[in-house]
């Protein structure tokens, strides 16, 4: 029989999870709620065998404690005379040693099995294994070599390893590209459109419903030609961009010429202390920089050779 003491401390465990209350979750803790519950029917059926009309929870919950008990030591010592002759699986032989190891009448057992008055009891349901989704399935799934023993683990899912392109080539068809472009800019103007005609004033065609067929208020300026006048930003960027190239070759041009004529140093040497000569640098500070005071550039024309 079992050990006193892997029955009580089973007992405690049992009454552990009993008096836990605490649902399961986990697809391992269903399993072994599933385990416990069949061995709970057995157990019934084992004291309705013997004559008892009705028993409390305690001594059922002990007497199923007990019973997985002695059922996981069967299997814990037959796992280790399996392993001891260098086997992963174990057989009859292994299970029957482990009886007669543990005090148990072997020859017993056929006849025990065979009473007339014994109660059937129906087989748990089986679940069906979950049904693999058609957009996960890619290939054929491997079977073991012949240097792979077979109770090793199973391949996984092709899916999990074979490269599965995700994207798809761009349509390079002029029409197709054409007609998307035009689908794109006429939704752009559509959701600009309402979203002016939602922050802003509106004008309606039909004075019963003010929401069908909404119009963008014109807001008229004060001053129209102003927008005319006025140079736009990308206007005085480049015309800043030509004028700071200017500048540059303006003082290049003045430090060639300082460096290449040496009479311009005597001059000034001879000038009197007090005089200054404006330089053109000075000169050039003093003009306001106003885009409409600056001289006409006229466009660079080519000419074809």
């Amino acid at each position: 029989m079992a050990d006193p003491a892997v029955v009580s401390a089973g007992s405690l465990n049992a009454g552990g999870r009993a008096s836990g209350g605490k649902a399961a979750t986990s697809p391992a803790e269903n399993y072994h709620l599933a385990r416990r519950r069949t061995l709970q029917v057995v157990v019934s059926a084992l004291l309705t065998e013997c004559g008892f009309e009705s028993a409390e929870k305690a001594a059922v919950e002990t007497l199923t404690e007990m019973m997985q008990s002695y059922i996981t030591e069967i299997g814990r010592c037959a796992k280790a005379y399996c392993e001891h002759t260098a086997r992963s699986i174990p057989t009859l032989s292994d299970t029957v040693v482990t009886l007669i190891e543990m005090g148990f009448k072997a020859d017993t057992l056929p006849l025990y099995a065979k009473r007339s008055q014994r109660m059937v009891i129906t087989a748990p349901p089986v679940t069906n294994a979950p049904v693999t989704p058609k957009a996960l399935s890619a290939g054929q799934k491997r079977t073991h070599p012949a240097h792979i023993p077979g109770h090793f683990p199973e391949f996984p899912d092709p899916h999990t390893y074979i490269k599965t392109p995700t994207f798809r080539e761009p349509v390079s068809d002029y029409q197709v590209v054409r007609e998307k472009a035009a689908s794109q800019r006429r939704d752009v103007e559509r959701a600009l459109t309402r979203f002016m005609a939602k922050t802003g004033e509106t004008h309606s065609l039909f004075k019963d419903d003010v929401t069908a067929f909404p119009l963008i208020a014109a807001q008229p300026s004060t001053i129209p030609y102003l927008s005319a006048l006025l140079p736009s930003e990308l206007e005085l960027q480049t015309l800043e961009e030509t004028d700071s190239s200017e500048q540059d070759d303006q003082t290049d041009g003045e430090n060639a010429a300082g460096n290449d004529d040496p009479g311009a140093d005597k001059e000034n040497s001879m000038l009197p202390p007090g005089v200054v000569v404006p330089s053109t640098k000075a000169s050039e500070d003093n003009v306001i920089d106003n885009p409409y005071l600056r001289p006409v550039k006229k466009p660079k024309v080519r000419r074809k050779k």
